[in-house]
């Protein structure tokens, strides 16, 4: 036994090496640039750091310098800073999920899902915003018209579901974080509803589409910070549209048929407040913003150029439609849009129709938004919901909105964003058109004389409406310091939530109300 026992030290020590290198592996992406806030509550606090972050976080975000010290478990902690005097009745207490609810946690570093470039690993990239766009072909293929600068800067393929991850970005980088949730006039979670029922949103059975959810508000409500306002003082991002957050069993008869899940149907979720695509402008119990487009801005000047592009580029056609027809016809007018663009010369169609090709079509941001810089109206019917994100692609390319519903205009949706800070009445100043579809199915009404009937001086007036809300309906860079004084979607959301949260924690009644105000049409 002694004669072997050298043998047997030399197998102890591998084996001890190797678990130290695992370890090691394990460990390398911790960075302190991970700290979670900056400017704290009142008095000193202790902050704890996690060790790693989801790839779809940014890694390189910079702090004041502070103390970090270690607890007794051995996990990095910073001392916060004491109170500053401007984040007076703006701090915010940001929830840490536990890694079991993040649907990002496998997105690390060196991962093969990254290979495909339409996972949601991929689709999350650079901080929510996506791939950033390539140099242009030169040739045409991609659809480039000239009007987004071949250098791409700012520009990206950012998937529509994404904001949740950008928003929660946009939070790590706040200024008045702080680990007392008493101390803080509104509380966020950040928690990925529609991603993490993109993994079973469709032909799942209600336990795999409502579990996981239910789980996560099971545990929210169990926190000690809950039970001060029963989570009133909480809000969140649900990036999809309400309707895809409120199924109820039994809405549906087939499994296979059956998409979404009853999140916002819970009484917890009922108590926060939370931004979605679309809300229930008949309940209201959620909020509307925008979707993220494909514009994500360093800086003021950024914003100005690009409207200056958009203000100057040629508008050849008379209007545009990106979109796909549904099965067996049960949105007739996609349909009637679509055969009325195709055999038009004064249209602009990117028809997504055609399978993989039509998909592959549609993920081409140069495509659909040369095809909209390109226009003068830009056709906006309803999808699957009300609001599309094709809507706020149009703003964003100084392209006039055509709806078809009223349910769909910005003015019942994006009730925040819609009015013109510089008007007493938003309806002062004209920059959408609405058509009645039912007209147009009937024959009784043709799209194109309607939209021909617009002189150039009005449409001027109106497209220069349109440039202005730019700035509110884009989200800048969430990794970088924003250059300039310019509010974007992300700031005029995050004012309204705040001062709804101070009315709320000074007892006031928040009930809504439905308003029957209408959307008046130009004559057709």
């Amino acid at each position: 036994m002694e004669a072997h026992y050298p043998k047997y030290v030399l197998y102890g020590l591998l084996i001890l090496g190797s678990w130290l290198i695992s370890c090691l592996l394990h460990f390398q992406f911790v960075h302190l640039s991970l700290f979670s806030s900056r400017s704290q509550g009142s008095g000193p606090s202790l902050i704890v750091v996690p060790l790693s972050v989801p790839i779809g976080l940014d890694t390189s975000i910079q702090h004041p310098a502070s103390s970090v010290v270690p607890d007794q478990d051995g996990a990095l902690r910073r001392l916060s800073s004491a109170a500053s005097p401007s984040c007076e009745g703006r701090y915010v207490y940001m929830v840490d999920v536990p890694s079991r609810f993040d649907v990002l946690r496998d997105c690390v570093e060196g991962s093969p899902v990254f290979q495909d470039e339409y996972h949601m690993c991929s689709l999350m990239a650079n901080a929510g915003m996506g791939p950033a766009f390539p140099p242009t072909t030169g040739n045409g293929s991609d659809g480039d018209t000239g009007v987004i600068p071949n250098t791409g800067t700012g520009w990206y393929n950012t998937d529509q579901y994404a904001l949740e991850v950008i928003v929660h970005n946009r939070m790590r980088r706040y200024e008045c974080l702080t680990d007392d949730p008493a101390a803080a006039t509104a509380v966020y979670v950040p928690y990925y509803p529609a991603l993490e029922i993109e993994q079973h949103r469709c032909g799942f059975n209600a336990s795999v589409r409502n579990g996981p959810s239910s789980e996560f508000l099971r545990w929210l409500s169990s926190r000690p910070h809950w039970a001060a306002f029963g989570g009133r003082d909480h809000f969140m991002i649900a990036a999809k549209t309400t309707w895809m957050f409120r199924h109820l069993e039994g809405d549906g008869n087939a499994t296979d048929r059956v998409c979404g899940n009853d999140f916002l149907e819970h009484p917890e979720s009922g108590n926060m407040t939370v931004l979605t695509y679309e809300s229930h402008i008949w309940e209201r119990r959620d909020f509307a913003v925008p979707y993220p487009s494909y514009f994500h801005p360093t800086s003021a000047n950024a914003v100005a150029e690009w409207q200056a592009r958009a203000r100057a580029a040629d508008r050849p056609r008379l209007f545009a439609f990106a979109g796909a027809r549904r099965a067996n016809g049960i949105l007739p007018i996609r349909d009637r849009i679509i055969d009325s663009c195709a055999s038009s010369s004064r249209c602009g169609l990117v028809d997504c129709s055609h399978g993989l090709q039509g998909f592959l079509t549609c993920r081409s941001p140069r495509r659909l938004v040369s095809a909209f810089a390109s226009s003068r109206f830009c056709l906006q019917p309803h999808g699957d919901s009300f609001m599309r994100r094709s809507s706020v692609d149009s703003i964003m390319a100084g392209c006039i909105p055509v709806f078809f519903h009223e349910e769909s205009t910005f003015k019942k949706q994006y009730r925040w964003h819609h009015p013109d800070p510089d008007s007493r009445n938003g309806d002062d100043r004209r920059y959408w058109v609405l058509i009645d579809p039912d007209q147009v199915l009937q024959g009784k009404v043709d799209i194109e004389e309607v939209l021909a009937k617009y002189t150039d001086e009005e449409v001027a007036a109106m497209r220069e409406e349109v440039i202005k809300m730019i700035p509110r309906f884009l989200y800048k860079n969430p990794r970088e310091r924003f250059e300039g004084n310019m509010r974007d979607a992300f700031d005029v959301a995050f004012d309204e939530v705040m001062a709804r949260m101070t009315r709320i924690k000074k007892g006031e009644d928040l009930g809504w109300h439905v308003d029957h105000d209408t959307v008046p049409a130009k004559d057709s």
